[in-house]
């Protein structure tokens, strides 16, 4: 088995861990749904494939087993555009699946039904029921040994996640491995996506993810993360708490979210509205749409609308991933005036905007 090499650069590399979803064909807790339909998922890759989407080159970084699964994700994930060739596959570990309801959310405390995962309490919302079943599985061996740095630092960004730290300890080596303070690396982008049931069994996790964003340089963290992960209650609470980042973007929902740079100074876009079709891969889509503006070197106010309008496509879908607009048409919106991009909406039969005159 050998290290993950790649000598070409791509405009954005993503690393973390990609699983085989599994989406009930009717609403209704797991124990009721009789059949699924077969997806991909994971923050990561989601951002990858959005971003090659929006028209850059991507990189995905993970490991997959040998078996079925891997070869489906590998294959899903390329026919999006995005380069796979430095993913490993583990003959020796599975491939990561899971099994979700419609309502998945961050801070959700979801079910891993792994053989070696400890029993679990019940699930206090089973509309937003999340079965995993990924300890233990290829992309939890990830390590400084097995992805070389400059692999991983082969674009101009490196997007990381804190549900890549949260798998394995050897996981969290890497990630420290990749973010330190060193001559050479590329603009570091974190999303916390803090999942409390991964962090079950390590009590440190809050702390080890407040690390890991503080080496980095742009973050992305929801309100409702901050809040469960560390008990801060709003945005400069947790601009407060991280201070290093050189732009941290707080989500605030349905709402919109704020911006704000390492001098303080801080800007809040809301959100459009949106007819949701299923909350989950909403976060991945904003990541990829503040770093499809970022890379073409747009103000501030179009990265945020930017990332409201492609975690707006995600929304108006079941899966992951949604279609991203056209970069005319996004272009076009997020240049609308401060009336005419509050009265925007998103309609989920068509995913096409309609901008009221009311």
């Amino acid at each position: 088995m050998s290290a993950a090499t790649t000598d070409d650069t791509c405009d954005v590399v993503c690393l973390g861990e990609s699983l085989v979803a599994f989406r009930p064909v009717r609403p209704g807790p797991l124990a009721d749904v009789p059949a699924f339909e077969r997806g991909i998922g994971g923050a990561e890759s989601n951002v990858a494939c959005a971003l090659a989407r929006c028209g850059h080159r991507t990189r995905w970084i993970g490991r997959v087993g040998t078996d079925g699964f891997g070869t489906h994700l590998v294959d899903a994930i390329a026919a999006h555009g995005v380069d796979v060739s430095a993913v490993q596959r583990d003959p020796d570990r599975p491939t990561g699946i899971y099994f979700r309801t419609a309502g998945e959310r961050a801070t959700t405390p979801a079910v891993d039904r792994s053989p070696s995962a400890p029993p679990s309490a019940p699930l206090s919302e089973p509309l937003s029921e999340v079965a995993y079943y990924r300890a233990g599985s290829a992309a939890s061996a990830m390590s400084p040994a097995l992805v070389p740095r400059e692999a991983a630092w082969s674009g101009r960004i490196l997007h990381l996640t804190g549900i890549t730290a949260a798998l394995s300890a050897e996981c969290r080596d890497l990630l420290r491995h990749l973010t330190a303070p060193v001559p050479g690396r590329p603009l570091l982008s974190f999303d916390v996506n803090y999942r409390a049931a991964l962090w079950r069994n390590s009590p440190d996790g809050p702390s080890a993810l407040k690390d890991l964003a503080r080496r980095c340089d742009l973050v992305f963290v929801g309100e409702d993360e901050a809040e469960a992960a560390w008990g801060l209650r709003g945005a400069a609470a947790v601009r407060a708490a991280l201070p290093e980042p050189g732009l941290l973007v707080v989500k605030h929902g349905a709402q919109g979210a704020t911006a704000i740079a390492r001098d303080g100074e801080a800007l809040t876009i809301p959100a459009p509205a949106v007819d949701v079709v299923a909350p989950v891969g909403a976060g991945d889509a904003f990541a990829a749409g503040f770093l499809s503006a970022t890379l073409r070197g747009l103000p501030l106010p179009a990265r945020l609308r930017h990332g409201h309008l492609t975690a707006a496509a995600a929304l108006t879908v079941p899966g992951d991933l949604g279609e991203p607009p056209a970069r005319e048409r996004a272009d076009r919106l997020a240049a609308l005036d401060d009336t005419a991009w509050n009265a925007l909406r998103i309609d989920r039969e068509t995913n096409r905007d309609t901008e009221s005159t009311a």
